[in-house]
């Protein structure tokens, strides 16, 4: 399900983004009856190989980690300690969707599928989520809200983006190990001209996404199926 273009789907509060992510978004839903909000983000859409990784997070509204910001906007060490500070004040919870999957029904549908299953794993069903971006995964359609921007408007969302990052960076370093010479550990699978290069001299590996057109490419160069 998908809101208007170039709309949020939480239509009844004005954007709150005045100065980075706040509760706004929350104590709106709580004024609406709403305790438990989670907010859903993913790592992963953009590179030409590796899993999207989704997270939930639910936090706790008397003790929210100071820092919380958009990942993009944050260094790795500020990734490290606010995972810590999440994971210990929150709950949490984070799934993924497989290469195999992303080739076979799109990097979008991929990626709503592991915002749901995030979701499923929180082990408590939260009463409304908040949802970066503009679409609403089904099995979050009662309750869900697609918020464009999110990340940097909501910290339940910008705490989701956070945990989604470094989980998904632990990943592309354990897959450096793997698969050597791809410097996965450095690009964490993104288009990088190191990694162009890498791909044309030693061809794809298993991780990466052969539905992605410089990937799909190579394979046909390669009289690769």
């Amino acid at each position: 399900m998908s809101p208007a273009p170039g709309s949020d789907s939480l239509s009844f509060f004005a954007n709150p983004n005045l100065s980075g992510p706040n509760y706004a978004f929350e104590a709106a839903l709580a004024a609406h009856g709403k305790r438990s909000i989670a907010g859903i983000d993913e790592a992963g859409r953009g590179p030409l190989a590796g899993p999207v990784v989704a997270a939930a997070v639910i936090l706790d509204s008397d003790n929210i980690p100071g820092g919380l910001n958009d990942s993009k906007r944050l260094s790795k060490r500020q990734h490290g300690q606010l995972f810590i500070e999440i994971t210990a004040t929150a709950r949490v919870a984070w799934s993924l969707a497989t290469v195999a999957e992303i080739d076979a029904m799109n990097i979008l549908q991929a990626t709503l599928l592991a915002m749901g299953k995030a979701v499923a794993m929180l082990g408590q069903k939260p009463d409304a989520c908040l949802i970066d971006g503009r679409d609403v995964p089904l099995a979050l359609r009662h309750g869900g809200h697609a918020i464009i921007g999110g990340d940097a408007r909501s910290l339940s969302i910008a705490a989701a983006s956070i945990i989604a990052k470094v989980v998904r960076d632990a990943m592309m370093q354990q897959a450096d190990k793997a698969w050597p010479g791809y410097g996965f550990g450095r690009h964490c699978g993104y288009g990088t001209p190191a990694h162009f290069a890498a791909l044309q001299a030693l061809g794809p590996c298993p991780l990466h996404r052969r539905s992605f057109a410089p990937v799909a490419l190579e394979c046909q160069m390669r009289g690769i199926a």
